[in-house]
């Protein structure tokens, strides 16, 4: 059940709910997002980040086992590079196996952010893999640096780009920030982008940013066309707080254990963005 994104975002699309891309670093988290995934009969993404690969786990090391935990599923599972910016990098992704990729040149102006991506998706396509791409700029909760409204994505601009690429799907800035919100805190979407790109193009479009966007943000997200939505602080979060818990009740517990309840934590969390996603039960 090792898939590119392509198939499961369109058929999202169609039905007009969201997979869940879940950030994952090693295999522990992994299995929990395919497990959590498996027990709600819901496809996934498992999404490596590549400042992850190049500081925590070489990619080279990481990829085939979780390969092949996906080929063992009993449910759609695709690996896609989350926020690659080198592309020597991506193109190194492709080869050892990943089955999808995000180009990310958002940074670039709009006609070179063109070229590196449609670069990518003419070289993916020997892989058969899919490619997604940003236009926009989010910003971090890391150092307050929001998302404001300068680095919102420009409608007529990622028109432009989807059908200068062929791109199979784009990531939105339209309110949301990577990272971990402060307490209460909800972001301000602006749904029009959203809705002006999904009618002119019919593109499964993406959410990054989506942990602690709030559920109302994510459903109207949801119904106006997202199809692919990024969490991870929620997802790694909880897993801290398993571990601060279980350190608290048992200080001696072992290592063995303490990973086990991380694991159990992570999968909470990710099958309740399923829900909210939509995704439940939409597995083949």
């Amino acid at each position: 059940m090792y898939v590119s994104m392509k198939e499961m975002l369109q058929k999202a699309n169609r039905e007009n709910y969201a997979v869940m891309a879940i950030n994952c670093f090693n295999l522990e988290t992994a299995k929990a997002v395919i497990d959590a995934a498996a027990e709600s009969h819901a496809p996934i993404i498992v999404d490596l980040l590549q400042d992850h690969l190049k500081t925590h786990l070489d990619h080279r090391y990481l990829t085939q086992p979780i390969i092949r935990m996906a080929e063992n599923a009993n449910v759609e599972v695709a690996i896609n590079l989350d926020h690659g910016q080198d592309i020597a990098f991506v193109k190194q992704c492709l080869h050892e196996g990943f089955s999808s990729v995000m180009m990310d040149a958002s940074m670039h102006p709009l006609e070179k952010n063109i070229a590196i991506t449609k670069e990518i998706v003419q070289f993916a396509q020997a892989y058969n893999a899919s490619v997604e791409a940003e236009v926009g700029d989010m910003g971090a909760v890391a150092g307050n640096q929001f998302t404001s409204d300068g680095m919102y994505t420009d409608p007529e601009e990622a028109i432009h780009f989807i059908r200068a690429t062929g791109v199979d799907c784009l990531a939105l800035s339209y309110g949301s920030s990577h990272g971990d919100y402060p307490a209460g805190y909800r972001p301000a979407f602006r749904f029009d982008i959203v809705q002006t790109i999904k009618e002119a193009t019919d593109l499964p479009l993406v959410l990054h940013g989506g942990s602690g966007a709030g559920r109302e943000n994510i459903l109207r997200s949801v119904a106006l066309g997202i199809n692919k939505i990024n969490v991870g602080a929620d997802f790694m979060k909880a897993q801290r707080n398993a571990l601060h818990q279980q350190l608290n009740a048992c200080p001696e517990s072992d290592y063995p254990t303490l990973i086990h309840q991380t694991i159990e934590a992570g999968k909470t969390v990710v099958k309740e963005y399923i829900e909210l996603s939509g995704s439940k039960n939409k597995s083949l």
